[in-house]
């Protein structure tokens, strides 16, 4: 079945465009044009991902994603004509997974959507290995779920990759370019402070959960997950 992809842009060339390449890749397409109607559609339809403009009128794609993600943890890729780092940073702490810079290249947002769609609906070659478990943790990729002292935590894909490779790999410290090459992958066009506020949101989750282990900062290297006691 093919996967739904939720359209939300004010500019109706940028948006007829979208739907027709899209539908020619052989994605379900819906298309809103402003963010109250966005958000509507959203709840309406259940797509499996989402093609978010940031700005336009009556609410702007900040307020949409994070109104979406108060309610789900499905896949959201903003288009921005800005680019500014700034831009980007704000919206990964409100939980968007990906930015694409207008005008938008279609053969990489389809390899974008396509990435993000393999993992999140569980067709990534991952998907057979075991939940990595510790005291009061436990991530399962299969699943896509991240349990935090036995209840379900709603986690964006990026955030769950990101702890399940550092927990994997638990007492060895990554460069925020390695965990971008690793959990992102090495087409991915963003930079380091990507890695950094994902680690601040999941810091945010994790926090005072257990003794026996610790997200930690190494200065001047980058990140690991580490074990301080059996």
């Amino acid at each position: 079945m093919s996967a739904k992809i939720l359209i939300i842009d004010d500019d109706p060339h940028i948006s007829e465009a979208l739907k027709l390449y899209l539908e020619k890749e052989g994605y379900e397409t819906l298309n809103a044009y402003d963010g109250v109607e966005g958000f509507s559609f959203f709840k309406k339809y259940d797509p499996d991902l989402v093609l978010l403009d940031i700005m336009m009128p009556q609410k702007d794609g900040w307020q949409v994603c994070r109104e979406i993600r108060e309610v789900s943890s499905k896949p959201i890729i903003m288009l921005t004509a800005k680019g500014e780092v700034f831009d980007k940073v704000l919206g990964l702490e409100l939980g968007a997974d990906d930015f694409l810079a207008k005008p938008v290249d279609m053969k990489e947002l389809s390899a974008r959507i396509k990435a993000v769609l393999r993992r999140c609906l569980g067709n990534d070659s991952r998907e057979n290995e075991e939940s990595v478990k510790f005291e009061n943790l436990e991530i399962s990729l299969q699943k896509y779920e991240l349990k935090v002292a036995g209840k379900t935590v709603d986690v964006p894909p990026k955030e769950l990759e990101l702890i399940y490779f550092l927990a994997s790999n638990y007492n060895h410290v990554f460069t925020r370019d390695q965990l971008l090459d690793k959990v992102w992958g090495f087409d991915y066009l963003g930079d380091s402070r990507t890695v950094d506020v994902h680690i601040k949101r999941l810091r945010e989750k994790l926090e005072g959960v257990s003794s026996k282990w610790i997200l930690k900062t190494v200065w001047g290297v980058g990140y690991k997950f580490e074990v301080t006691g059996s």
